[in-house]
């Protein structure tokens, strides 16, 4: 078996997941009592021309996936392979012509391979990725992914159900507290029924669902503007990172001619396309800040047009156990997309779920079943924090800041990388889900302060680089304390203790 390095881990299309898995339908149809949950809990009916809507008869389903993107349809592979009834709704089977699903990291690429669905990285023109360049102020650094101990093996395929959902607005169905399914409506505009015992939102657009089952709290710290680059990168098979002012540019390739630009811009609001704002801020704030050899290729693009914006969006998990309902990837959890981790996050914590649902033969004790998936909000904990809390403290240092402390932060965490040896690996393996230790996410951070400190003061120091050394290192707390605060520090650091008794009691009872 060849070493990981010889895996394809810079995916192109990945929404091609559901191409790939969703196309083989088979299954039956049983009727339920319609009875539905808007976005505010409260319980309604809903008819077509007068007449109560229509009850499915898909058969004994066992799982509802409503979204069949990425982690939608991963996890309906997943289950249908462990022998899973999986009945999938989907809003819209054509390829989105998004800025998403571009970056797929080592580590969620070893999940793939886990989950045996590394071919859908084949014949999409996906090119490998060995790590990152950095450039900040003339000089750059390569850090490379530490791959050398992952030997990954292979598995096979299975086929799962698959519905297209025409309404934008799908409704939850509960009896007596407990979800029962899903109501949609299709391309002729029935409206109809699915039930199952478990329903499990993936589709972060279902706002509607995701209200009822978490009480979600979304903040836009930035926009990305996307651009198509015909050129080659300067480090090849790499991402390359800028530490642009006001804040990050990323270059990736997602094929072998193109390369995606993305062009982080703060806040909510970006310049307008249409009146020309965009092209004259992309030609004269951001392009005499990209590097010379993808200056031509960028102004280009910029000509060409074709421009997209796409908000930044980070959303805490913080859900709300429903019994007969889970939510999963986008609906759940984001976090800013600078690192590439939201499809490592998702695929990890679809084995996290898929090991959790083995034991179980029946689903239908949907009260049981509610509190033993409890433990996979902690379980999944070390990943997703780790990942989520790295995404949320690099943006904030890699952005540029009038502040002395921040630019010394800055400053300090681009030396630090370029020092190599565990000071480069350890960062990397970290943002490429190959190391999911919170520990060691906040030992790094808080080196590459003291590094920082270090420059200040030596060789001689002076009570105004004294100053500045304390507020680095208070800074640094002030950008890393609140994140896994939200994340929940004993979840985070001690997931295994606080799951360990509900599996165990619950896995044991369910099982029988």
């Amino acid at each position: 078996m060849e070493k990981m390095n010889q895996y394809i881990v810079g995916v192109v299309g990945m929404y091609l997941f559901a191409v790939i898995f969703l196309y083989s339908m088979v299954g039956k149809r049983r009727n339920r009592e319609p009875r539905a949950i808007n976005g505010d809990g409260e319980t309604i009916k809903r008819s077509v021309n007068g007449d109560e809507c229509q009850s499915e008869k898909i058969g004994d389903t066992d799982v509802i996936i409503v979204g069949a993107g990425v982690a939608g349809a991963a996890l309906a592979h997943t289950l249908a392979k462990d022998g899973r009834k999986v009945h999938v709704i989907e809003r819209d089977l054509s390829e989105s012509d998004r800025i998403v699903g571009e970056l797929l990291q080592p580590g969620g690429y070893l999940k793939l391979i886990e989950l045996g669905i590394q071919d859908c990285v084949n014949e999409i023109d996906a090119q490998k990725v060995y790590g990152y360049a950095v450039y900040k102020d003339g000089r750059n650094t390569r850090l490379s992914y530490p791959l050398e101990n992952f030997h990954p093996d292979e598995e096979d395929f299975t086929t799962v159900v698959l519905f297209n959902a025409c309404d934008k607005r799908l409704l939850l169905f509960q009896k007596n507290g407990t979800v029962k399914g899903v109501q949609y409506k299709t391309e002729n505009g029935e409206e109809l029924t699915a039930n199952a015992p478990l329903t499990i939102v993936c589709d972060g657009c279902s706002s509607n669902l995701r209200r009822f089952l978490c009480k979600p709290k979304v903040d836009v710290p930035s926009c990305f503007v996307g651009l198509v680059l015909n050129c080659q990168l300067p480090y090849a098979n790499h991402g390359h990172v800028i530490l642009a002012d006001p804040s990050p540019i990323l270059f990736y390739p997602i094929s072998s001619t193109e390369v995606r630009c993305l062009v982080d811009v703060p806040g909510t609001k970006v310049p307008s396309i249409a009146n020309g704002e965009m092209a004259h801020y992309l030609k004269f704030v951001v392009a005499p800040q990209i590097p010379p050899e993808l200056y031509d290729a960028f102004i280009a693009a910029i000509d060409k047009g074709n421009i997209r914006t796409m908000q930044n969006r980070s959303m805490q998990a913080a859900p709300q156990p429903t019994p007969g309902a889970l939510l999963m990837g986008d609906a759940f959890n984001m976090r800013h997309p600078l690192t590439g981790g939201g499809m490592t996050v998702a695929l990890s914590d679809i084995v996290v779920l898929r090991n959790l649902l083995r034991p179980l033969g029946d689903l239908n004790d949907a009260s049981g079943l509610c509190k033993y998936l409890e433990s996979f909000y902690t379980l999944r904990k070390p990943v997703a924090s780790t990942i989520n809390t790295l995404a949320g403290a690099l943006y904030k240092v890699f952005s540029a800041s009038p502040d002395e402390a921040r630019k010394e932060m800055r400053q300090a965490c681009f030396e630090y990388l370029s020092l190599g040896g565990v000071c480069s690996t350890g960062p990397v393996s970290l943002l490429s889900g190959l190391n999911p230790r919170p520990l060691s996410l906040v030992g790094h951070f808080f080196a590459v302060a003291v590094y920082g400190v270090g420059r200040l003061v030596l060789p001689y120091p002076s009570p105004r680089r004294i100053w500045i050394g304390v507020r680095v290192i208070t800074g640094a707390s002030g950008i890393i304390f609140p994140i896994i605060k939200a994340e929940g520090v004993r979840q985070m650091f001690f997931p295994v203790e606080q799951g360990a008794s509900t599996i165990n009691v619950l896995a044991c009872a369910l099982y029988k």
